[in-house]
């Protein structure tokens, strides 16, 4: 085709449409683009106060304290439980418990998960059992574990161990097999022993997707720890919801629950504000 028939033939295409310029978007509509620090201050505390707006005007429609009572009720509820010394000591014996079964599987899951995401044996080795179990609920060996462990702390703190170990040990080998190869390639290359490059490559580049993986799984052992102390248990913030929602004390209920709240958010920025600092040289 000549050039001059190519032109002929371009001249009997349609135009192409006309499309619009983009339009100005907002900053906080704008993908990955900061916002400004007074607007960041005002979505926080819209995310903080809306709940509870909307908890106190769902209880004034129904206006119904046995039904639902309101956020200062709540309150109320919560400051008269730890005046007799009740809240502190549930709150205390459930964070104890998921001190103990969750410490515990942080401990024995991190090092499972750092042999899982480093060595493609030890991968093929425990992820299709892991994979299988994790799937299986906790909550259906509550009672066995009774039968077996009696009715101490045994049972609970071994529930909350279950339900989250199998998870944290997969999401953190999950963050292993993310390192760069390149890094182990290169310090390999360097003179690296393979012991070298777990600590000082391997492990340090995971830490802070390790400590996301402990935030996640921590909001989870808050919620098992609640199932357990459904069994047996004479103290606890799952102990207290149970009795109250068994007397229709909605207010004790969500006074703990409040609490359970409060210490988990807590817990989560503790573990963000580490994460930050241990992941400063990150890229």
């Amino acid at each position: 085709m000549t050039v001059t028939s190519s032109r002929q033939a371009r001249a009997g295409w349609p135009a192409l449409p006309q499309r619009r310029p983009p339009r100005r978007r907002p900053t906080f509509a704008t993908l990955r683009v900061p916002i400004s620090r007074p607007a960041r201050l005002v979505l926080v505390a819209t995310s903080i106060v809306g709940p509870f707006v909307a908890w106190l005007l769902l209880a004034l429609a129904i206006d119904d304290p046995k039904t639902l009572p309101t956020p200062f009720a709540a309150v109320q509820a919560g400051i008269d439980l730890t005046r007799t010394g009740v809240l502190p000591e549930d709150a205390w014996a459930s964070l104890r418990r998921v001190l103990s079964g969750f410490g515990l599987a942080v401990l024995a899951s991190v090092p499972l998960g750092l042999l899982m995401g480093s060595f493609l044996a030890g991968w093929s080795l425990f992820e299709p059992v892991l994979g299988v179990v994790r799937y299986l609920p906790p909550v259906a060996f509550a009672p066995m574990l009774v039968a077996w462990q009696g009715l101490d702390e045994a049972p609970k703190i071994t529930l909350i161990f279950l339900a989250t170990f199998f998870f944290n040990t997969l999401m953190t080998a999950d963050v292993i097999r993310g390192v760069p190869p390149n890094l182990i390639d290169v310090s390999y290359t360097l003179g690296a022993r393979t012991g070298e490059i777990i600590r000082k490559v391997i492990v340090p580049y995971s830490l802070p997707g390790i400590i996301d993986a402990i935030r996640v799984n921590a909001a989870a052992a808050w919620g098992y720890v609640v199932v357990a102390e459904l069994y047996s248990a004479e103290a606890g913030l799952g102990y207290r919801i149970a009795r109250a929602a068994r007397f229709r004390n909605f207010d004790d209920m969500f006074a703990a629950l409040i609490v359970i709240g409060l210490i988990g958010v807590t817990t989560d920025v503790l573990l963000r504000v580490t994460r930050d600092r241990i992941g400063r040289w990150l890229p």
